[in-house]
């Protein structure tokens, strides 16, 4: 597998940050030069040399997609653009890795397989559910379907460093439960599958550990940084009482990790990987 032969759509996120380290001779292109929710923008682009798409670009803003203006825009990126993406990969041979989502579930089965039905709960889910359907269509595709996702740029990570930074005592939600899945994890799992020919199909990829909720993961940020801010639980309910345009959330985050591990691929321990995530937050 040549870096040259990779395209990374999606390359200024989180995820596609860590790809582009993992990966930098591969391609990509901002959205002067390829519009992915333009059709004939992706059937125009030169496709010429590309045997692998790996697709980290997605609408995030699970409450913004709740709006009239946000559900246009979730439509299109996480299910219209993948769409696109993937008759792109049939029609060229290609492989397509895509990026999925605990929240295609509405969190009620203990834990999330990989043929579970969709049943997503809010915009944002369904509009991934859709286009995980589409990322399905190619023959030669991997759907790597994560939860609570960490690296590079803003997250629930950073957010409580700083809060600990200024010894703000916070109230944090403790009925969601999951693990978080760190962007160097996503990036070697996908790095795993396509070195050793791994079947097609969906893998759910997370760290493994503990299982916990929101509230258990800030205060092991706090420990592991050396504050002593105090945390209280809150149930999600009560967390976004009073406050509209918010989003319903799966409660249960946890993805079963039997299917990857069968195939050789051992996950690292969340608490291991937020340890060095926090020690280099911390010394910069």
């Amino acid at each position: 597998m040549n870096d040259s032969e990779i395209f990374i759509v999606g390359a200024n996120g989180q995820l596609g940050t860590a790809l582009k380290h993992k990966y930098p001779g591969a391609k990509s292109a901002d959205i002067d030069e390829l519009d992915i929710t333009d059709k004939k923008s992706v059937d125009d682009f030169e496709w010429n040399g590309i045997k692998i798409i790996l697709n980290a670009a997605a609408y995030t803003n699970v409450d913004g997609a709740e709006t009239a203006e946000g559900q246009v825009a979730a439509q299109k990126v996480n299910a219209e653009a993948v769409g696109y993406l993937a008759d792109i990969a049939k029609a060229h041979d290609m492989t397509l890795v895509h990026i999925s989502t605990d929240y295609v579930f509405n969190g009620s089965k203990t834990p999330h397989t990989e043929d579970e039905a969709f049943s997503p709960l809010s915009v944002y889910g369904k509009t991934k559910a859709d286009g995980d359907k589409a990322a399905a269509s190619v023959p030669k595709h991997y759907i790597l379907r994560t939860s609570w996702v960490i690296g590079e740029g803003k997250n629930f990570v950073r957010t409580m460093l700083e809060l600990g930074q200024k010894g703000i005592n916070t109230s944090v939600v403790s009925d969601q439960i999951g693990r978080l899945t760190f962007t160097s994890q996503l990036v070697e799992a996908a790095d795993y599958l396509l070195r050793n020919g791994c079947d097609f199909g969906t893998y759910n990829i997370s760290n493994d550990g503990p299982v916990v909720s929101w509230a258990d993961i800030t205060r092991k940020i706090f420990e592991l940084a050396g504050y002593q801010n105090t945390v209280t639980d809150v149930t999600t309910a009560d967390y976004y009482a009073g406050k509209d345009g918010i989003a319903p959330r799966p409660l249960n985050s946890e993805l079963d990790l039997s299917k990857v591990r069968s195939v050789g691929f051992l996950p690292k321990n969340w608490q291991e990987d937020l340890a060095t995530y926090i020690k280099k937050e911390l010394s910069n």
